[in-house]
């Protein structure tokens, strides 16, 4: 059965407000600072949330407050897209608390990564609607992004009508396929499984990559999506940057050893090296779109427009 119809929100446009919320872990007021200097300088306004800079422990500010700043930029008009402020841990313990109908209702561009893999995926299953793995305000905007990611991301978010690839450096399994991209950082896709905020992995492209793990938990965690069946649902397979600890070498290459391994018998198309997610480029991904595998090229290629 096809997957439905997603909610794609609307472009965004010169000079477009952008809220900042902070949905996972404790901001850095300086990087905040430097990130949203560099969105104004793009030509757009931006919209801290209220409680952007709230501490508790390790977390911005309790569960409660942080999903209601969240849900409040959905349903403010004044508000033409959201940007995370930075991921770190948290948004998981949110899912609960939104309600995703009335997210759909009024459908914005929504971007981030890491730990908002929860948030992105919960937003395809739950609420239907495509939004965008990509920089994150108080991070890669922060850092600064290259030209090429940054040219990459204003096309996407404003509605680039031509189809769009993104290389890989390797092909891992022969074959082509077509589905609507989900995933984000593994250790949250496996975290998700079982949960009703679990990605939807029918049909689907999966992209994985992560940070700061040893090469045996990613092993791990690739056995759990294996015999949690959700291997077996998808229609093909795609990795991007996937930063070992302490950016040891030996890691690099048991993890590269061990998806190669995990792999080899898959019967789609399985991708390795897109310059998406920790440590790379971290060019943008539309969730909820679909996209084109193709191992003999070594690109996905997305199909259709992410906004509407």
């Amino acid at each position: 059965m096809p997957p439905p119809a997603r909610i794609k929100p609307p472009a965004l446009q010169p000079g477009a407000t952008i809220g900042v919320v902070a949905s996972a872990s404790a901001i850095d007021r300086d990087h905040l600072d430097r990130g949203v200097a560099a969105l104004s300088a793009l030509g757009y306004r931006v919209k801290l949330s209220s409680h952007v800079l709230d501490r508790s422990g390790i977390l911005a500010g309790d569960d409660r407050t942080r999903a209601a700043e969240l849900a409040a930029f959905f349903a403010d008009p004044g508000v033409d897209a959201i940007f995370a402020a930075r991921g770190g841990y948290g948004c998981g313990r949110l899912l609960p608390m939104l309600d995703f109908a009335a997210i759909a209702r009024s459908p914005k561009i929504f971007l981030g990564f890491s730990d908002v893999t929860f948030i992105l995926n919960a937003l395809v299953a739950c609420a239907g609607m495509a939004c965008f793995h990509g920089p994150m305000v108080a991070m890669d905007f922060a850092r600064g992004l290259t030209s090429a990611s940054l040219t990459h991301l204003r096309n996407i978010l404003a509605g680039d009508p031509a189809p769009f690839d993104l290389p890989a450096r390797r092909a891992l399994r022969p074959g082509a396929a077509e589905g609507e991209v989900i995933g984000g950082c593994l250790s949250c896709v496996a975290a998700a499984l079982g949960t009703p905020f679990a990605p939807p992995f029918d049909d689907a492209i999966l992209f994985l990559e992560d940070t700061g793990e040893k090469a045996y938990r990613i092993d791990r965690m690739m056995v759990h999506l294996e015999q949690a069946g959700a291997l077996a649902r998808i229609k093909g397979l795609v990795f991007g940057a996937i930063r070992t600890v302490d950016g040891s070498e030996t890691e690099r290459r048991l993890i590269e050893e061990f998806v190669a391994d995990r792999t080899a018998r898959l019967p789609y198309p399985v991708l390795w090296g897109l310059e998406a997610g920790h440590g790379s480029e971290n060019f943008t991904l539309p969730f909820g779109v679909r996209a084109r595998l193709d191992a003999e090229q070594c690109t996905m290629t997305y199909l259709d427009r992410a906004v509407s």
